[in-house]
C-alpha cells in the first residue's frame, strides 16, 4: 500500500496513478475535485482518503460486465451507462471550472416481483460508489415495517434509524407506496415526510430508491406531487420473455458449473409456457426460475448420491428428471 505524505504534489499524485491505470478516470477526477483550492495540498489538509492498490481499473470496468450480464433489462441498463456518463462528465466541467447539473441520483424502480429491481439497486450501488458519489456504496433494504412505528412519534424514530444505516450508500425502500396506503392519520405519512427531509439533508452522502408494482407507484408518485421533483429518475423494469426466462435458467445453471441435458431445456421452455399461459406462473418472475434451478440442483445430488462411479460431467448434468421433479415441488403442480 502506498501512502502519500505531506510534501507530495497531490495532482501529480493521481495524475501518475491514473497514468499506471491504478484507478479509475472518475476516481481521480473525484480526488482532485474535493476542494477546489485542494489540487496542491496535501490529502491530509483536505480530508482525501490515501488510494491504495485496490482502487484499480478493472474494478468499475467488473461491475458495468456484472450489469451488462444480467439478461434482457435493456432499457434499464441503457439509462444506467447514461447516468454513469452524465455522472462522470459533470466531474471533468467542475474540474475545468464549466458549470455542472446538479446530481440527484434518487430513483424510483417500476416493475413486477422478480424482474431484477433488487439485483440491479445493488450493482448501481458498487457503481456509484467508484465514480465517486458515495463513499461506502452499500445498500440497505426497506419496507413499510422497517419504517413506521406503532405510535406517535415511534415512525420518524425508525425511519431515520434506517436512514443513518444506510449513510453513504442506498437507501432501497421495497413496495414504498404501501407507506400511503393507511389514509392521512396514518403513520406511513410520517415515514414519507421523514424521507423527504433526508433527501434535503443529506443529498450528497445517501441516494433513496423507491421500488414497487408499476401501476401502485405511478399512483403512489401521482398522490405526493413533492416526490416527482425529488425522484426524477424513474426506471420500468418490463417482464423477462419466455425466452429470457429460459435464459437466466441456464445462466443460474452455467454460474454454478451445471449444465442441461438435451431435452431438459426444452422440457423446461415447454413447462413454463404452459403455466404462463394458465396465469399459474406470474409473468416476469425470475425467481421462480431461479428455485427451481436450486432444487435441481439439489435433486440431482440426491440421484446421484448412490452411484459409485462417476464422471466429471455427471456431476456438472441437470437431467429432465431433475428439472421436472424441480418443478412438481417449486409449483405444486
Amino acid at each position: 500500500m502506498r501512502r502519500y505524505n505531506s510534501t507530495n504534489n497531490l495532482t501529480n499524485e493521481v495524475l501518475r496513478r491514473l497514468e499506471d491505470g491504478e484507478i479509475t478516470i472518475s476516481k481521480a477526477f473525484s480526488f482532485l475535485s474535493q476542494s477546489p483550492s485542494g489540487l496542491d495540498g496535501s490529502n491530509k489538509a483536505y480530508g482525501i482518503k490515501e488510494m491504495t492498490d485496490s482502487d484499480t481499473l478493472p474494478k468499475l470496468d467488473e461491475l458495468l460486465a456484472e450489469l451488462d450480464s444480467l439478461i434482457g433489462l435493456k432499457r434499464v441498463k441503457k439509462l444506467i451507462h447514461e447516468y454513469r456518463a452524465f455522472v462522470e462528465i459533470q466531474n471533468r466541467r467542475r474540474c475545468v471550472g464549466l458549470k455542472t447539473e446538479p446530481l440527484v441520483m434518487h430513483m424510483v424502480f417500476k416493475g413486477n416481483p422478480g424482474t431484477g429491481k433488487t439485483t440491479v439497486a445493488r450493482i448501481l450501488a458498487k457503481i456509484f460508489q467508484e465514480i465517486g458519489v458515495l463513499e461506502k456504496g452499500h445498500m440497505v433494504e426497506a419496507e413499510r415495517a422497517d419504517l413506521v412505528g406503532e405510535y406517535i412519534g415511534h415512525t420518524a424514530q425508525k425511519t431515520r434509524k434506517m436512514i443513518q444505516k444506510a449513510q453513504g450508500g442506498v437507501l432501497f425502500v421495497d413496495e414504498a407506496y404501501a407507506l400511503a396506503r393507511g389514509g392521512e392519520r396514518d403513520f406511513g405519512k410520517e415515514a414519507i415526510d421523514t424521507l423527504v427531509k433526508a433527501l434535503e439533508d443529506y443529498k450528497d452522502s445517501l441516494i433513496v430508491i423507491l421500488a414497487g408494482y408499476r401501476a401502485e407507484m405511478d399512483e403512489f408518485m401521482a398522490a405526493n406531487p413533492g416526490l416527482k421533483s425529488r425522484f426524477p429518475l424513474q426506471m420500468d423494469f418490463e417482464d423477462y420473455t419466455m425466452e429470457e426466462l429460459i435464459g437466466i435458467g441456464e445462466k443460474l445453471a452455467f454460474d454454478k458449473e451445471y449444465n442441461f441435458a438435451a431435452d431438459a431445456k426444452s422440457y423446461l421452455y415447454r413447462l413454463l409456457s404452459g403455466l404462463l399461459q394458465k396465469g399459474e406462473l406470474q409473468s416476469g418472475n425470475a425467481r421462480t426460475v431461479r428455485n427451481i434451478i436450486e432444487k435441481a440442483i439439489r435433486l440431482q445430488a440426491v440421484r446421484l448420491l448412490d452411484q459409485e462411479e462417476y464422471r466429471r460431467e455427471e456431476l456438472m448434468l441437470l437431467r429432465r428428471d431433475d428439472l421436472q421433479k424441480g418443478v412438481e415441488e417449486c409449483l405444486d403442480v
